[in-house]
């Protein structure tokens, strides 16, 4: 009895911490990586953050109430009968509901803000010799009963409904549910994306009043995302990519908004297409949270759909036309990247991508847009503390951006830091492109290669460069740069950081890419300090960025410049 009590103690200890410190517009992004800006208000004036739960596992009422006591929960009330666990746990271990005594208690308990929040305590009753101890243990190295939940304080069908849908946008995906009689209020289950960087695998959305209708669909959706359906949805992401890619192409998101809907009639007849194969178009991307079917055949676009508007600053048009063009080809040769190592693009189209590219000038641009449409990734690279103390060098201070392409990143650090100047190397054709980007009074041109790195520069930039070139090509570009370097100059990397362990990344799926369509890769902290160190440079440290990129700052290891 002590070694669960004291299980149990810790676990409901940690939980309640928990509770104190969270809020709705802290949890939400947590729970939902990238959710921000505009949908991350509308989701925190729509539901709060109410209580963090778990399962515990009494021998009897005096146990229990022992464990609440010593972390300092009371209740006034005694448990009532907890329908949607105890049926979750009859499923999951085979027995009957009815011999399984499940019971909710929900102390509050004071947020940090001071707004009340509960404990949600679920008491599976488990007495001595009653068969339950297996199940104790299980659930008790699983988790799988502990969530947190947000309560919807005014649950319409409507509300309701873009909930699950801004839920499901951002990677949660549906996990049953149920509705409990006993208190008149209706359950929604999802499991947490694996990107979650929160503890809680579980989320619910709880809403007052029975609301059956909805809880159906939902359900519905949970069991298609069974294994069979899984692997379906996974065998057919090529159509995603080529549904993106077509509605690309047509410039379908140039001819909507997103606050007005649109009949598809007039939508085809815009952008010169079929009108009942573009409704199905536009319906299959509903389904994505691309579009938004208002009514039968009327649309309008959804944020994430605005992304592929071709005129917006952060539009992401070019990289969809570029993975749903060329690169998907070379990835459909991927087998023999896999069979051979060698790179697919360049057994698709007989070059590698960049001399492909080259030789066709729109291409070329297209490469260029595509590259720079991740500019997200950048947004704070102006505030690194390097980029910083150089522009309060009393002299002022120039930045190299290395193989800079149209001079996206380099043009930001610039508007930032007006004391800073500039120099971008790049192939001849870009160059072109960024003279128009670019302030030609504060910033240098250098047409040429990794060979051309200019010296005298105080900061130099090579963003998601090395990624693309094996170990030997990047020893030698980082040499070119070290050559460059005085004793106190600084050299920041842009680059995705494999992780260690096997959590999913971004980074992951790049390499694969990378090795199909490049010839590069993607590496770990550890591997990009080797290649430093082997070219006299030292790591000295990475901070994240968004987009899940980070920014790797080096130094020459030989204080003396060589």
């Amino acid at each position: 009895m002590i070694t669960v009590l004291s299980d149990d103690t810790a676990r409901l200890r940690a939980t309640v911490d928990f509770v104190v410190e969270q809020d709705s517009e802290s949890l939400l992004p947590l729970l939902l990586p990238g959710l921000d800006g505009p949908e991350l208000r509308a989701l925190v004036e729509r539901c709060r953050f109410a209580h963090a739960a778990l399962l515990v596992f009494p021998s009897h009422q005096g146990e229990l109430d022992a464990v609440l006591a010593e972390c300092g929960l009371s209740v006034d009330a005694p448990p009532q009968p907890s329908v949607v666990v105890r049926e979750r746990l009859a499923v999951r271990h085979g027995r009957a509901a009815a011999d399984l005594d499940v019971g909710i208690l929900r102390p509050v308990v004071p947020g940090r803000d001071g707004s009340p929040r509960m404990v949600e305590v679920f008491a599976l009753t488990v007495p001595p010799g009653s068969g339950l101890e297996a199940i104790a243990a299980l659930e008790r190295a699983r988790h799988d009963e502990a969530h947190v939940a947000f309560e919807v304080p005014a649950p319409d069908p409507l509300v309701l409904r873009g909930l699950r849908a801004c839920f499901d946008r951002y990677g949660a995906v549906p996990d049953g549910g149920g509705y409990n009689p006993h208190e008149n209020g209706t359950v929604f289950y999802f499991a947490a994306p694996a990107t979650a960087k929160a503890a809680y695998r579980r989320i619910e959305l709880y809403a007052p009043g029975d609301h059956r209708d909805q809880l159906a669909l939902h359900v519905r959706e949970f069991r298609r995302l069974q294994p069979a359906e899984t692997m379906l949805r996974l065998l057919t992401g090529a159509w995603t990519t080529q549904a993106l890619n077509v509605f690309a192409q047509l410039r379908v998101a140039d001819a909507m908004d997103t606050g007005r809907a649109v009949e598809a009639g007039a939508l085809a007849e815009a952008v010169d297409a079929d009108a009942d194969t573009l409704t199905v178009l536009l319906r299959y991307l509903a389904m994505l949270g691309v579009v938004v079917e208002d009514g039968p055949g009327r649309f309008r676009l959804a944020p994430s759909g605005a992304l592929l508007r071709g005129g917006d600053a952060d539009s992401m048009r070019s990289l969809a036309l570029m993975y749903g063009g060329p690169f998907y080809r070379s990835f459909g040769a991927l087998a023999h990247t896999v069979r051979t190592g060698q790179v697919a693009f360049e057994h698709v189209f007989g070059a590698h991508h960049f001399d492909h590219f080259a030789g066709d000038p729109d291409l070329a641009g297209l490469f260029d847009r595509s590259m720079a449409a991740s500019r997200r990734m950048f947004e704070p690279l102006p505030a690194h503390p390097v980029l910083s103390a150089a522009a309060r060098a009393p002299h002022g201070a120039t930045v190299v951006d290395v193989a800079g392409g149209n001079g996206e990143l380099l043009g930001r650090v610039l508007a930032v830091h007006p004391g800073l100047r500039g120099v971008l190397v790049e192939r001849p054709h870009v160059v072109e492109a960024a003279r128009q980007r670019l302030d030609g009074e504060r910033c240098a041109f250098v047409a040429g290669d990794f060979a051309d790195v200019p010296s005298g520069g105080d900061v130099y930039l090579l963003s998601r460069i090395l990624h693309d070139w094996d170990d030997d090509r990047c020893r030698e570009i980082l040499g070119h740069c070290a050559r460059a370097m005085s004793a106190d100059a600084d050299l920041l990397l842009v680059e995705r950081l494999l992780p260690t362990d096997s959590s999913p990344s971004l980074a992951t799926a790049w390499d694969l890419h990378m090795r199909c369509n490049v010839g590069g890769r993607e590496r770990t902290a550890d591997h990009y300090a080797r290649l430093l160190r082997d070219a006299g440079l030292t790591l000295v440290g990475h901070e994240p960025l968004p987009l899940e990129g980070h920014v790797l700052h080096a130094r020459r290891t030989d204080p003396t410049p060589g």
